[in-house]
């Protein structure tokens, strides 16, 4: 897969939904109920992040919902591609970029959403094909400010930010241009998980998936 491809497929999935849920899941027998309780809010792309040893598991789960579109994200080495795509994985995230996750990714006909802080690091991916990218940490980055600016030299690439968006936060950026969708965590907190609360995610995930675009 060509980095060209792989933003054609991701920029797709983005448009799915203005939000994709960052999901970090601890016990697989959660993954299913809550990946349906997601889909049914309007949330159909999701990011299970490979941070808990349940991950993988997760991910298998959660790719027999139907209506749902699961990706693993956390990606940091050609392994993780592998076993990510083993278990059902069809796009996948990084925090960044590197030479490594790019190539095993585009190997593995896996679309990636490369991770970028800076215009340097944008325009690196840009010069290697990915006009698709997440923007990460957000927050921590400057925020919905901060993406504009950098939009604003590098017309050619659309992000989605994530790391500290919330429904507090989440018009600021969608409403710019270089914006396609954001990604979060607020529409599955732990406790409504571990409480199995999947009403009461549909609704968050509802509120989220009727946000507003530019």
């Amino acid at each position: 897969m060509t980095p060209e491809a792989a933003s054609i497929a991701s920029e797709k999935l983005c448009r799915l939904a203005p939000i994709i849920p960052v999901l970090v899941v601890d016990d697989a027998a959660h993954a299913a109920p809550l990946a349906r309780a997601l889909v049914k809010g309007g949330l159909p792309v999701l990011e299970v992040t490979l941070r808990t040893p349940a991950a993988l598991d997760v991910i298998r789960e959660m790719a027999a919902v139907e209506g749902g579109v699961v990706g693993a994200g956390t990606l940091l080495t050609p392994a993780d591609v592998k076993a990510a795509v083993d278990a059902g994985a069809k796009f996948g995230v990084s925090p960044g970029a590197t030479d490594r996750i790019l190539s095993a990714c585009e190997e593995a006909d896996l679309p990636l959403l490369p991770g970028t802080a800076t215009a340097s690091e944008a325009m690196a991916l840009l010069e290697r094909g990915y006009t698709v990218q997440k923007f990460f940490p957000a927050e921590a980055n400057g925020g919905a400010a901060a993406l504009k600016a950098i939009g604003a030299p590098i017309p050619q690439v659309r992000f989605c930010p994530t790391g500290g968006v919330s429904m507090k936060n989440a018009r600021d950026y969608l409403g710019l241009s270089n914006v396609i969708c954001c990604g979060g965590s607020w529409v599955a907190p732990k406790d409504m998980v571990l409480a199995g609360d999947w009403e009461g995610i549909t609704a968050l995930a509802a509120e989220a998936a009727a946000l507003p675009r530019s």
